[in-house]
């Protein structure tokens, strides 16, 4: 909304300093600041009125030390991480770009399903809350539509060197790089970055070519799998991974930097250009997203870190698990989402590994087995005597070397 105001400000009373508003870094730098005013000011009020509400944890006992004292700390939380994304947003983004409306609609909308999941289990005292299918049919729901919009909108494109000859049935640019003549079209496709692979491009629709030529054109249900699949997978690690005081936060806010650097370049022609990735005409819009969703995770870490004054429960962890998804779907990287959130993946495996065996094992000798001591991962070095503070920071240590391992597969062919 300011950036509109700003805009009509300086085209129509040229005052000074207005135009500052139509720069990308500028705006992220402001939504990044208003998200921590969100978060720490208001947010303590919003956990003032949660405890005076008595909209406690309730805690089992699973016999890891200290967790018991967490039970009746405040938990949906969340709220403090959407309202600190969706202000700011609304702020300093441009609000008819398409790939912003996408990313308001996914924070709403999973924040929503994690709301009525936190709800039931703390207002109506069923500890199993919302049934897990009605939450995979609202995370598919949603996937849906971000896979059909990915295939079919308009504003949603990429910038594809061609070779003569060319078609003209869509507008060509040309432009010389270094004594060489580039010709680009902006066109609607279903590739996207894959790392250690030649020029780091992948179209989905080349999967099918092993049934025949001509079985491109289904690419959408291949591309609409994958989208589902990474929705859902990463939504629900996110999920998991909040089980100690501070990791699913800290964890998110290095990987939301690590995705804003990559929206940046993707969505700077210049940069794309001499980094030789895909450039996304209009997707650097997303940075200024990217630096709320960073603030409020960093903004919400202030109160939820060792030892925490609040839980962002489902209404968090469901959103921020599948903003990072559908983020790096937009921008056309959701294929290093394997490297980028490892710690989500590693956590969601280590609980797929431990019930799958512990049901083959007993349905084999009768006796359940299990790999880990417990599961999730982090339960496990609790398990082991490690302190969870320490389990957290190494955690975001490994996160770090992730994100920057993932920036540097950008030039690795």
């Amino acid at each position: 909304m300011l950036y509109y105001l700003f805009s009509y400000l300086e085209k129509n009373f040229s005052i000074p300093g207005a135009g500052v508003f139509q720069y990308i870094t500028f705006r992220m730098a402001m939504a990044v600041i208003t998200s921590l005013i969100v978060t720490t000011v208001y947010g303590r009020r919003l956990i003032d009125y949660l405890r005076f509400k008595q909209v406690g944890e309730t805690v089992r006992n699973l016999g890891l030390e200290g967790q018991m004292q967490k039970a009746g700390t405040p938990t949906m939380g969340g709220i403090i991480i959407i309202l600190g994304i969706v202000i700011p947003t609304l702020l300093f983004a441009k609000l008819e770009n398409i790939y912003v409306i996408m990313m308001l609609i996914t924070t709403l909308w999973l924040g929503a399903i994690g709301f009525l999941d936190d709800y039931i289990k703390v207002f109506k005292k069923n500890k199993e809350g919302l049934a897990g299918r009605f939450k995979i049919i609202g995370q598919v729901g949603l996937a849906v539509i971000i896979g059909l919009t990915m295939y079919s909108a308009p504003g949603i494109i990429i910038r594809q060197e061609v070779k003569p000859p060319i078609k003209y049935n869509v507008p060509v640019e040309f432009h010389m790089k270094g004594n060489k003549p580039v010709y680009t079209q902006d066109i609607r496709s279903t590739k996207t970055t894959m790392p250690f692979y030649k020029n780091n491009e992948f179209d989905y629709g080349k999967v099918l070519t092993v049934f025949g030529k001509g079985f491109e054109k289904y690419g959408l249900i291949v591309f609409m799998f994958f989208v589902i699949v990474i929705i859902t997978f990463i939504s629900n690690g996110a999920n998991i991974t909040d089980g100690i005081d501070g990791l699913a936060t800290g964890t998110s806010a290095i990987i939301g930097i690590t995705l804003a650097v990559l929206a940046y370049v993707s969505g700077n022609t210049v940069i794309a250009d001499y980094l030789n990735i895909m450039y996304i005409p209009n997707s650097g819009e997303m940075v200024v997203f990217a630096g709320a969703f960073v603030g409020a995770c960093v903004g919400f870490l202030w109160y939820n870190s060792y030892p925490a004054q609040v839980f962002m429960g489902d209404t968090g962890s469901l959103a921020i698990g599948g903003i990072i998804a559908v983020f790096a779907i937009m921008i056309r990287k959701e294929l290093l989402l394997p490297l980028l959130c490892g710690i989500f993946v590693i956590e969601n495996l280590s609980v797929i590994m431990q019930v799958s065996w512990f049901k083959y094992t007993k349905k084999r000798s009768g006796e359940g087995r299990r790999i880990f001591l417990m599961a999730p991962l982090h339960h496990h070095y609790q398990k082991k005597g490690f302190h969870e503070a320490k389990i957290v920071t190494r955690f975001w240590i490994i996160g770090i070397m992730l994100a920057i391992v993932t920036i540097i597969t950008l030039k690795l062919r």
